[in-house]
């Protein structure tokens, strides 16, 4: 039988204490009653004897130290699964939102996670398509790889993500199925209303699950999002054998809920007041994503942050990097071009690009044409530096050759339409196109046989 408590000892923003509580245990879920008629829930996050800290998911409003029962319920935060979720929409921990009316599976599963034997794990291989050349092409993403995407603001992150849910798919003539599974953290309700519009538009909300957590929504509720979605994706891939992408967004505003709250519970801040395990969270979060031997399906995150000022240093970008296999930078200068999608070719790298592409996967000079598309883009830069210096007049005629290049692939390659959906064969195809505005001795990157397979002829 459950011990009903009553009342509180202290309440300090979404956090209150109770103490005299027995058996309860960290993480746990309590239920409050306010008033007699108001529900709420809210979750254990620190225990001393017999005292605990609880956040409460819908905020502490119209609670006070005598007015509220407590219920222990003896079980952790859990979310309700079932493959009926692709196609609808839930707030951040979990409730159907789109008035289609619960879930209704009975089936629950703990938000935490369960623990993972590394040794179980596969390697990541085969890739998944974007259609996005600057993507696919240079940076392409893999099943089971985490890569995240390094954003600012006023950056056109948002519909980067839309247009990568309306395109993502296995590549060419794959039978296995995909979802999508999309949070988004802290967005405000114009931001919400166009990926949900966008994704009915588009005819994509079949096999895309949505959490959707407001910025008006509690700050706590932004904690749990993240997990409630690769809770879903996790049942989804490792027992429904589909291959899942996960798009979060707004990282970032995950991190500044975790310093929020930090600061409640009055924790010694560390680097710019983040909490001191902030890099352990963020681990917990992506190292979910992955292949696991016993299951044919795959969990992949394309984790989306903006970078405060722009600082690539900055602790959430920094820690990130550690912990995910590459990342895609978005540029505020070619945003400034009108270039779309404004992604920095030099700074963004896939490391397990290697494994996932090339004959069998996607084509065989696929390897070669993308490290000379980076070699050729960085003498790009450099030829811009110079003619910075002494005039473009004054270059030598390769360096204006490598000027042209650039404008090329800036505006064809790395620029793209919103609604462009290109194959792999298209972007690999686009890549020699413009490698052909290069002389043959200026491919040193890539095999004699490709060049002589797929150089175009009439460069020569």
């Amino acid at each position: 039988m459950a011990i009903e408590y009553l009342g509180l000892s202290s309440v300090n923003g979404p956090l209150v204490v109770l103490e005299g509580l027995q058996d309860a245990f960290y993480d746990e879920i309590v239920e409050f009653t306010v008033e007699g008629n108001i529900r709420k829930m809210g979750r254990i996050i620190e225990l001393n004897e017999d005292k605990a800290v609880i956040q409460v998911f819908e905020g502490t409003q119209d609670m006070s130290l005598q007015n509220t029962h407590t219920r222990l319920t003896g079980r952790p935060m859990e979310v309700e699964v079932s493959p009926d979720m692709l196609g609808r929409t839930f707030n951040g921990i979990g409730i159907p939102v789109d008035g289609l009316g619960p879930i209704g599976s009975g089936d629950r599963r703990d938000v935490n996670g369960l623990p993972l034997n590394p040794v179980r794990r596969e390697y990541p291989r085969n890739y998944i398509r974007t259609g996005i050349s600057a993507i696919d092409g240079l940076t392409t993403l893999i099943r089971g790889q985490k890569l995240p995407i390094f954003s600012g603001n006023g950056l056109p992150h948002d519909q980067l993500a839309a247009q990568i849910v309306k395109q993502a798919s296995l590549g060419d003539g794959g039978s296995e199925e995909f979802g999508v599974v999309f949070a988004a953290m802290g967005v405000k309700h114009d931001v919400a209303e166009f990926f949900r519009k966008t994704f009915e538009e588009s005819g994509v909300s079949d096999h895309v699950c949505m959490f959707l957590n407001l910025a008006n929504d509690p700050v706590v509720e932004r904690l749990i999002t993240p997990k409630v979605a690769l809770t879903v994706a996790e049942y989804l891939a490792f027992e429904r054998n589909m291959h899942i992408l996960v798009i979060l967004t707004d990282m970032t505003s995950f991190a500044e809920a975790m310093r929020e709250v930090s600061s409640s519970k009055g924790e010694i801040p560390s680097r710019k007041g983040y909490p001191g395990y902030l890099y352990s969270e963020l681990a917990t979060i992506y190292e979910r994503a992955g292949i696991v031997e016993t299951a044919s399906g795959s969990v992949t995150q394309l984790p989306i942050l903006t970078m405060p000022n722009d600082d690539i240093t900055h602790p959430i970008p920094d820690l990130t990097g550690y912990i995910t296999e590459g990342q895609v930078v978005l540029d505020r200068s070619l945003h400034g071009q009108a270039i779309y999608p404004p992604i920095s070719i030099l700074p963004s790298l896939s490391r397990l690009m290697k494994d996932g592409i090339g004959e069998g996967y996607t084509r065989e000079d696929h390897q070669d044409l993308a490290n000379q598309l980076f070699s050729a883009y960085a003498k790009v830069g450099e030829a811009r530096n110079l003619a910075s210096v002494i005039g473009e007049d004054e270059l030598s005629p390769i360096d204006k050759q490598y000027l042209k290049f650039g404008e090329a692939f800036e505006s064809r390659y790395i620029g793209q339409g919103p609604k462009e959906n290109r194959t792999i064969q298209e972007t690999l195809d686009l890549g020699w196109e413009l490698l052909g505005m290069l002389p043959r001795e200026e491919l040193d990157r890539i095999d004699t046989k490709l060049i002589e397979k797929y150089y175009p002829r009439e460069a020569d």
